[in-house]
């Protein structure tokens, strides 16, 4: 019988409802072909067995007919075939099983295949954001936290800016249309941080005597 490890989720993405006076403005997930190519670095990889390939047939081409030459090279070009198969695999789980929340209060990463951990960042615990924007129109949105806040590099990988392992920046990874969600993030923190906070603090004993 299929079973729905996220079924016991109120909203998708998140691990309850949002509390009142909360909504979502956006959810959305990484490409999973450029979150494969970027993360898992397909081109390097690629490029690796080519050369091994390249250099398997110069090393031989002198010492054999030219047909067995190649044959001599090709099983690199297939072993770096299945190798980029299954990075590409990975990558795609890794992408379906994200949910990325924008709200009026918070930014949420639902993350991990194996480990799914969710990942809260109020807006008033978000010091400065980045974005890059890729060619192919997807772009990374990074977040670097205020204060003594510290996460996981390889919890959190592949949704992390790449190489900031000492202060790890939880990112969007790869979304389409990014420049459109950083403008609304963008919005939705200048709106919340400068929302006046107000709390309710008791009564000091001389205001009750007086109202009395």
């Amino acid at each position: 019988m299929p079973h729905d490890d996220f079924a016991v989720e109120p909203v998708p993405g998140l691990p309850e409802a949002p509390p009142e006076g909360e909504h979502i403005l956006w959810q959305g997930k990484p490409d999973w072909w450029a979150l494969s190519w970027e993360s898992l670095s397909l081109p390097w990889v690629a490029g690796y067995f080519v050369f091994l390939a390249v250099w398997r047939f110069i090393a031989v081409v002198d010492l054999m007919p030219l047909p067995q030459a190649i044959g001599a090279s090709v099983p690199f070009l297939i072993l770096g075939a299945i190798v980029l198969a299954l990075l590409t695999l990975v990558g795609w789980v890794q992408a379906v099983t994200t949910v990325y929340t924008v709200t009026n209060r918070r930014v949420a990463m639902r993350i991990g295949a194996a480990l799914t951990v969710t990942l809260n960042l109020p807006y008033t615990q978000i010091g400065n954001a980045s974005l890059s924007v890729r060619k192919s129109g997807t772009g990374n949105i990074a977040f670097d936290l205020m204060g003594e806040t510290r996460l996981s590099y390889l919890v959190c990988w592949p949704h992390v800016r790449p190489w900031y392992m000492r202060k790890t920046q939880p990112t969007l990874r790869c979304i389409p249309e990014a420049e459109k969600v950083a403008e609304m993030i963008s919005d939705a923190a200048q709106a919340r941080v400068t929302m006046p906070q107000i709390r309710r603090e008791a009564p000091t004993p001389g205001a009750a005597v007086a109202a009395e």
